[in-house]
């Protein structure tokens, strides 16, 4: 069993608020991979957005989640992670990618403005042509998928750590 645990999923999927909770739970450390983007480039998400693309996102992002070198962590990269192929690579072969799965309406329900959010999104591209461009990318990518439906994020957590511990033989 890989040491990492990374988190995919889409925006608001509870990625960061999942990871935090699953961190505490099994002891390990939390990555949200947002967060770094923002330290080392010194901007905002949606910044880097409207100052490099989409595609320039995209390449700072796939660049920084190259980098991460991490043991017990639960990381959490941005739902635009599954863009970058050697990023994904990369956290495949430090961690187990579990993704986080919710129905297009609960994203509906739960995201709020995309712009505002750091959202990576082609132009012209509506939230549900979003949902469908990722969600067989999440589904390729994972080596886990928790189905969260309306539950709440300790719900979720209390499943995730039964499944990780059990992987783990603390059983």
């Amino acid at each position: 069993m890989k040491s990492n645990i990374t988190l995919i999923g889409m925006p608001a999927s509870g990625k960061s608020t999942i990871g935090v909770l699953l961190a505490k739970r099994l002891g390990y450390s939390f990555l949200d991979v947002d967060l770094m983007i923002q330290e080392k480039t010194g901007k905002l998400l949606k910044e880097i957005i409207a100052q490099e693309g989409m595609e320039g996102f995209l390449w700072v992002e796939e660049r920084i989640n190259q980098t991460i070198q991490a043991v017990h962590t639960v990381i959490a990269p941005g739902g635009s992670v599954i863009y970058g192929p050697k990023a994904m690579k990369h956290l495949k072969d430090i961690s187990q990618i579990v993704y986080l799965k919710l129905s297009y309406e609960e994203v509906v329900r739960r995201l709020g403005d995309l712009t505002d959010r750091g959202v990576a999104v082609r132009e012209g591209m509506t939230l549900r042509d979003l949902y469908e461009e990722r969600v067989p990318l999440y589904e390729a990518y994972a080596d886990l998928t928790i189905c969260e439906g309306d539950r709440g994020p300790g719900a979720v957590v209390d499943e995730l750590r039964a499944i990780m511990e059990k992987a783990m033989g603390k059983l």
